[in-house]
């Protein structure tokens, strides 16, 4: 019988080659990525009102359209890495240029126009997908997902509503929608009406879906309205947690008929994403005087440089059918809540005085 130091020698070669294989099974597509983003920061320099994080989209999406084969299996997970884990670092990154102080002073400022458009998201879901007949768990997912922050807020509501997975596709598919289209149109709408930075940053913030998005369209805006954006919409994404807490006792009393429920089945790491306490940790050393004046920015341009990565990611991704697979009427639900959402932040922005 062999030893058990023998059996783990044997076992490491193999232990190895696993993890080797899995950790570079990304770098393909995510090659791809990197050259699209390089190529979109350069034309974003000509053309800066469309910006490299939009043309990045627009590339990525183009070239997975025109060269079949960017579709294949064996790219996926480097787009996939691109879209979630290279934008999520790129909003720790950007968080190094932002002191505690700015973010406590934008998210409070912001918390009018952030809680009536959700409001607004949530109260329009229900009375809207009643008339359109767009019902039960596809409802709640298009409303949660266009009021709070995209593709996270679903995924965070289906862990504790347990949909079909037809629901989800179909959310998926509607926000998704709305992402391209937010991204391609609220910069030139914000530039028609004159809007300053900080109040494109917070119309963004506010009324669009995805995180994503969200970065995209207020960088290519231009001034502060990028930094402003970010802050405001992960200000926005902690709406998800009493959110999520509220559905979760829904959730109980329609499967088990009482309103007694186990906190542990909560999806607490989906609650308080990782990347918004490495934002806030960002912000913090720089208030604390750990980064030095210096590092802004070069570190600026390295943030803004992996949401193109990302977004490029995105794009290539992008596939026409999904789209068409979200259906009529949840489409209809999305495209009607995103207009009201979008007008109820510039309304209230005049309200408040911030527009």
């Amino acid at each position: 019988m062999p030893a058990d130091g023998a059996v783990l020698g044997a076992a490491g070669p193999a232990v190895f080659a696993h993890w080797r294989a899995k950790l570079g099974r990304p770098v393909p597509g995510l090659v791809v990525a990197v050259l699209i983003a390089a190529v979109a920061t350069a034309g974003g320099r000509f053309v800066p009102v469309v910006g490299g994080p939009v043309l990045a989209i627009v590339l990525g999406a183009l070239a997975g359209a025109a060269v079949p084969g960017l579709r294949a299996v064996r790219w996926s997970p480097g787009y996939a890495f691109a879209s979630r884990a290279v934008l999520q670092a790129s909003i720790v990154v950007l968080g190094t240029g932002l002191s505690l102080r700015q973010v406590l002073e934008v998210g409070g400022q912001s918390l009018p126009v952030m809680l009536g458009t959700l409001a607004v998201a949530l109260g329009g879901a229900w009375v809207l997908g009643r008339l359109l007949g767009v019902r039960g768990d596809t409802q709640t997912l298009i409303g949660v997902g266009t009021g709070i922050c995209g593709a996270s807020a679903i995924a965070a509501t289906s862990a504790v509503l347990k949909p079909r997975d037809a629901n989800v596709a179909y959310a998926l598919g509607t926000i998704f929608t709305f992402n391209v289209a937010a991204v391609l149109l609220f910069p030139p709408l914000g530039h028609m009406l004159g809007m300053s930075p900080h109040a494109f940053g917070l119309w963004a913030g506010t009324a669009v879906n995805d995180t994503s998005s969200v970065v995209a369209a207020a960088y290519a805006y231009g001034g502060d309205a990028g930094s402003y954006g970010i802050v405001v919409k992960l200000t926005r994404s902690l709406m998800l947690i009493p959110v999520v807490l509220v559905l979760a006792v829904l959730a109980a009393r329609r499967n088990a008929g009482s309103g007694r429920m186990s906190l542990r089945a909560l999806p607490w790491h989906r609650l308080v994403p990782p990347f918004l306490i490495g934002f806030v940790a960002a912000a913090a050393l720089d208030s604390a005087g750990l980064i030095p004046a210096g590092w802004h920015a070069p570190l600026a341009t390295a943030g803004t440089f992996l949401i193109t990565t990302a977004l490029a990611g995105i794009g290539l991704s992008l596939k026409p059918a999904e789209l068409r697979a979200a259906g009529h009427r949840p489409l209809l639900l999305g495209a009607l809540l995103w207009i009201a959402v979008a007008a109820s932040s510039l309304g209230l922005q005049a309200l408040t005085g911030a527009l």
